[in-house]
């Protein structure tokens, strides 16, 4: 079997063409042990049941393995950042200028008071200009309430602290503590400033009408004048000195002063007219003289004409030289409270409801 094999590969060879055969002779092998055949190329070889392979047949390809794509990462994406966003200012109120904090140690305090008329006749009437002209230049209290009707009681509490039993207008003799005692005490000086009061330590009921310094002639009565109605001054000859009539006034005599006009000037008798008048002939006495620096006018009143909070809604104002002008404070405010700024102010002690009111609080 083995030389028959290799003629065939010669023949095979030579119908090739080639010039040169190569065979190489075959080992012998032990029976039954496969004999490997070596062939040059080009050769076919049948080797048992392997398949034959057909020379100069182009083989199939074996498929080239298309490599699997490497997915592109895809990139995450980087957020936008968020402006942040600008704080919408908070609007600022326009509001008047906010009080001060304490009190100054006023050199002079004046209360100027006016009678019966309620807030609404005052502020804003074309029959007081020159209120209205102090109210935008000034201070104005938009919450001042009197006590109770009728008038003495007002002018009793403002002046200690309490009615102490007074409910009319008579002629009461009170020995009480009052304002007035605390200021001679404190080592300061006072004046009752009372237009048409006779001198002499009047203790009447009321006098007649005279002309006393500006303004229309007209009366005195007791019932507006507080110092009278204290036993410690009316008891006192010393003391009662310190009532003296308006054309006396000056605004340097005294650390307080308590001024009340005569019954027309009032507006108690007279009109809203005759009261503004009154005080645009009277106030520049004391805002144009050395004595206001430092110090304070009261504008009020001693009730109004309604029972708003016992006594009425009355007007109030605060001059003093270094006011925010159109200034308003809109706290509830009584004469008790004007007692306790003025006590306050001095460091005195609060006589009855004085010390549970609060203070009058301006930029003064």
């Amino acid at each position: 079997m083995v030389l028959p094999l290799a003629l065939a590969a010669a023949i095979v060879l030579a119908a090739c063409g080639s010039s040169t055969s190569s065979v190489r002779p075959m080992a012998s092998a032990a029976a039954g042990t496969p004999t490997a055949n070596t062939l040059s190329p080009g050769a076919a070889a049948t080797q048992g049941s392997n398949p034959t392979a057909i020379i100069g047949q182009t083989p199939n390809p074996t498929p080239t393995a298309k490599p699997s794509p490497t997915p592109t990462a895809k990139p995450n994406p980087t957020p936008t950042p968020k402006p942040n966003p600008t704080p919408t200012p908070t609007p600022k109120p326009n509001p008047t200028a906010p009080p001060v904090g304490s009190l100054p140690n006023f050199r002079h305090v004046y209360v100027i008071i006016f009678e019966n008329k309620e807030y609404s006749s005052i502020v804003g009437s074309s029959s007081a200009p020159y209120i209205n002209s102090l109210i935008s230049k000034y201070g104005l209290s938009t919450n001042f309430t009197a006590e109770t009707h009728p008038s003495e009681p007002n002018y009793i509490a403002l002046t200690s602290g309490g009615t102490h039993g007074v409910t009319d207008d008579g002629d009461y003799n009170l020995g009480v503590n009052n304002l007035f005692d605390q200021v001679t005490a404190s080592g300061r000086t006072w004046k009752s400033v009372q237009q048409g009061n006779p001198g002499n330590c009047f203790t009447g009921s009321s006098s007649s009408a005279v002309v006393d310094g500006v303004g229309k002639s007209g009366a005195y009565v007791r019932k507006h004048n507080p110092a009278i109605s204290y036993t410690s001054i009316s008891g006192n000859a010393a003391k009662c000195a310190n009532i003296t009539n308006l054309a006396s006034f000056d605004p340097a005599a005294a650390n307080f002063q308590f001024i009340t006009p005569n019954m027309i000037n009032d507006m108690h008798d007279g009109t809203v007219a005759d009261g503004d008048n009154f005080l645009k002939a009277f106030l520049p006495e004391i805002t144009s003289s050395p004595a206001f620096a430092n110090s304070v006018v009261y504008v009020t009143f001693d009730e109004g004409t309604t029972n708003v909070s016992g006594g009425g809604h009355i007007a109030t104002l605060a001059i003093t030289p270094n006011m925010t002008p159109g200034f308003q404070a809109t706290a509830a405010y009584t004469h008790y409270s004007m007692l306790r700024t003025i006590e306050q102010a001095w460091g005195l002690p609060y006589l009855g409801s004085a010390g549970s009111a609060s203070w009058m609080q301006f930029p003064y």
